[in-house]
């Protein structure tokens, strides 16, 4: 269903396939994993046992003597020049961390010798809570005085970070501090009030390829780096510095991804590569499933308190929240981001949102599918369904009363652009879900909704093409496919040119071939490459009237490209196939210049994304299970380049959204050893526990994505525990405030309320 139709388009706006997906479908898609070199070693990490140890010695004799180990690598025999050595060697910070790296022949030597490395370490205690990191004369990490990834920051938009230089506790790295009006005023002002705290747990992105990488010294000295990533040149930079190389000595072959999500912009490939050029021999680490768990970049566990105060006519007076990111070893980016947006879906007269991250003795987080979205999310949509209660208020009518539009301030002072939250709340409440509610009530079930939000990344971009001999365009990008995107940049191409998507051709080149590109993340490649890829097209169009001018003996301004050929205005009959021209173009007596097309984008204002979920759920009152029953995911895409492609972004986010809600956390013990450290362990939905799910794509244009288009890979994912919390309260009269609701949780919150009733 599409709530407001485009404007009429040819390629763009098409239910096109996947131009990936024969390969993928029929199994020849080769990634890294699949890859052999000739002289290849097999890699595998040795890992500490502990969450925080001194480790007093590392003895490999043992592992150096098993047939077909070429090597057992320690710090020391690492050739790093710049940054941090990526194993340990005095003191080990987290469960998994790697201490040693085992070459060997074969995988299963390299696993049996792995075994016999003996380390001698002596435990220390970690950091394992937000309890304990806070607590006076606790524990602390060795990285007290780590900064924000900066560059990690901007790639996702989070344009917040401290509020002021101060001295931070020793486990606190990162702070902010928002406040607008009276705070005070605004609660005094306030006919009712509610306070919550939200609690969620780590979470890992679950993608199903493991971190992998291949690294090979070339005989011409450069290092080929194959790898499963988000970012080509994030990781070429990252090697070539470690190295101390230049970036041109450093070729990486961007391989397909089984899966991101956003823990993959580069977390082994220099540690592989040091190993590589240690042993002068190709190197290649795939990560078991274990491994990941331990040594990967989940996101992190946070807790939100939130106050919330509104007046009897349906008006928000007040918020006040605080948040607490519980990161791992080092401080990543989502504080400011989940601070935006905690204080960003509604209008907030007067506002407070301070909050802190906290390192911890956990492997250093990462982003997960709009990092920090999902637990402000929760938060504020918990809130204002309380709210909403509290005063007697419809809870659809109290949120489009407040919802946030075009020009409303954020909490970091910046306005909203043009968005879509209004227009895709009304939507949802035209469906007929929402209207036949309390019928649904009747039946024990009950119907939640929520709001999730994304600010939009950026990132500068270039494409380029050329017009082949055959007639058809080759478009050249350095951005990573996770998701289909190459298909959408062939139907841009075809659009701006002229011709079908058939006869666009999508080259994504290594690191020293491809234009520059961003990193893919953030929901930003269809909004910056796509707008580059326009441009491009663009200019080679023009060039190619150009040419055809001068051929057909018309003005360029009479020309068009229709099956083909270019002709004359309501001539087909005065025309010049493109074949022919790019034939011109490529002898020597053509007398034209070959046609290469430009493109770049550096746009500066993002085009925010929102979406509307609503779920209908019931619970069983014994084992406290939670079943969705219907599930209807509204979004703001700007426009859909291929609402095909976009549907499927949309079921994958919705599925992730459930596994935030009711299934995945990552559960540690008070030593910091993970105890969910395999499937068997840590929850993934399921096909069979996903409901169907209904779409409606809304279509608000931005003003600088491509054809109006914005990013769409973020918000799907993160309205899902607001939902399904909002729906449970609905079904049961139970607020359950940690996610994921396991049945046990929710049966003991089930128990307690009957208790107190």
């Amino acid at each position: 269903m599409v709530a407001t139709e485009p404007r009429e388009l040819r390629s763009v706006g098409q239910r096109l396939k996947r131009i990936d997906s024969p390969k993928k479908l029929t199994g020849q898609e080769r990634f890294t994993g699949d890859l052999r070199l000739p002289g290849m070693l097999y890699a595998r990490l040795v890992g500490s046992p502990y969450a925080h140890a001194r480790i007093n010695g590392i003895d490999t004799s043992a592992a150096l003597a098993v047939p077909g180990v070429a090597a057992v690598l320690l710090a020391a025999d690492l050739p790093i020049r710049e940054g941090e050595n990526p194993l340990a060697s005095d003191e080990a910070i987290y469960n998994g961390q790697p201490l040693a790296i085992v070459l060997a022949e074969s995988e299963a030597i390299a696993e049996d010798a792995v075994l016999l490395v003996d380390i001698d370490a002596e435990p220390l205690d970690p950091v394992t809570s937000i309890e304990e990191a806070l607590r006076e004369g606790g524990p602390q990490t060795r990285f007290s005085a780590a900064h924000v990834d900066e560059a990690e920051a901007r790639l996702h938009n989070s344009d917040a970070g401290a509020a002021e230089e101060k001295v931070l506790p020793a486990n606190v790295t990162n702070t902010v501090d928002y406040r607008r009006g009276d705070i005070a005023k605004g609660f005094a002002d306030a006919d009712q009030v509610v306070e919550l705290t939200i609690t969620s747990e780590q979470v890992h992105q679950g993608y199903i390829e493991p971190q992998v990488t291949l690294v090979a010294p070339s005989p011409l000295g450069k290092l080929d780096v194959y790898t499963s990533t988000q970012g080509m040149f994030v990781v070429q930079n990252k090697v070539a510095q470690t190295l101390g190389l230049q970036a041109s000595e450093v070729e990486v072959h961007q391989m397909p991804v089984g899966g991101g999500f956003g823990g993959k912009f580069g977390l082994n490939e220099a540690m592989v590569a040091l190993a590589a050029v240690a042993v002068n021999r190709p190197v290649l680490l795939q990560l078991t499933r274990m491994e990941d768990f331990l040594s990967a970049n989940p996101a992190p566990a946070c807790e939100i308190r939130v106050k919330l105060g509104g007046t009897s006519d349906g008006f928000i007076t007040a918020l006040q929240a605080d948040l607490t990111f519980l990161a791992g070893i080092a401080p990543s980016s989502p504080l400011g981001i989940a601070a935006i947006l905690v204080g960003g879906y509604y209008r907030f007269p007067n506002m407070e949102i301070t909050g802190q991250e906290i390192i911890s003795n956990r492997p250093k987080s990462g982003a997960y599918r709009a990092p920090g979205a999902q637990q402000a999310s929760l938060a504020i949509e918990a809130a204002i369904d309380e709210l909403a209660r509290a005063l007697g208020k419809d809870p659809m009518d109290f949120r489009l009363q407040n919802c946030a539009v075009e020009g409303d301030e954020r909490p970091n002072g910046g306005a909203w652009p043009r968005i879509g939250l209004k227009e895709t709340l009304e939507a949802i409440r035209e469906h007929p879900i929402w209207q036949e509610r309390e019928a649904i009530r009747q039946r024990g079930h009950g119907v939640g909704i929520g709001v999730g939000g994304w600010p939009g990344g950026l990132e500068p971009a270039t494409a380029v093409c050329r017009l082949d001999a055959d007639g058809k365009l080759t478009m050249m990008l350095g951005s990573v496919d996770l998701n289909g995107s190459n298909t959408g940049m062939a139907q841009i191409a075809a659009e701006a040119l002229g011709i079908e998507t058939d006869d666009v051709n999508i080259n994504v080149g290594t690191s020293s071939s491809a234009p520059w590109s961003g990193s893919t993340g953030g929901s930003k490649i269809t909004y910056t490459v796509g707008a580059a890829v326009q441009r491009a097209a663009e200019d080679a169009r023009k060039q190619i009237l150009e040419i055809a001018a001068q051929r057909l003996e018309a003005s360029a301004d009479d020309l068009e490209i229709a099956d083909g050929n270019v002709q004359v205005k309501g001539v087909p009959s005065s025309s010049i196939s493109l074949k022919q021209i790019a034939e011109l173009s490529m002898s020597g007596d053509g007398g034209v210049d070959p046609v290469l097309g430009r493109g770049a984008s550096a746009i500066t204002q993002a085009a925010p994304g929102f979406a509307v979920h609503m779920a209908e759920v019931s619970v069983d009152e014994l084992t406290g299970e939670t079943t969705i029953h219907r599930y209807v995911a509204a979004q703001d895409v700007g426009l859909a380049i291929n609402p095909a492609l976009v549907e499927d972004q949309i079921h994958g986010g919705v599925g992730q959204g459930i596994g935030w809600a009711l299934y995945e956390g990552m559960a540690y013990d008070d030593a910091g050893q993970l105890m969910t450290a395999s499937l068997m362990d840590y929850a993934i939905p399921k096909a069979e526990m996903i409901p169907n799910i209904e779409i409606i794509l809304v279509q608000v244009p931005s003003e600088h994505g491509p054809y109006g288009a914005k990013g769409i890979g973020e918000p799907p994912a993160v309205p899902g525990a607001a939902v399904i919390t909002n729906a449970i309260r609905d079904a049961t009269g139970v607020r359950v405030t940690h996610i994921p609701v396991r049945p046990e949780i929710m049966a003991r919150a089930l128990d307690s309320a009957a208790a107190a009733d």
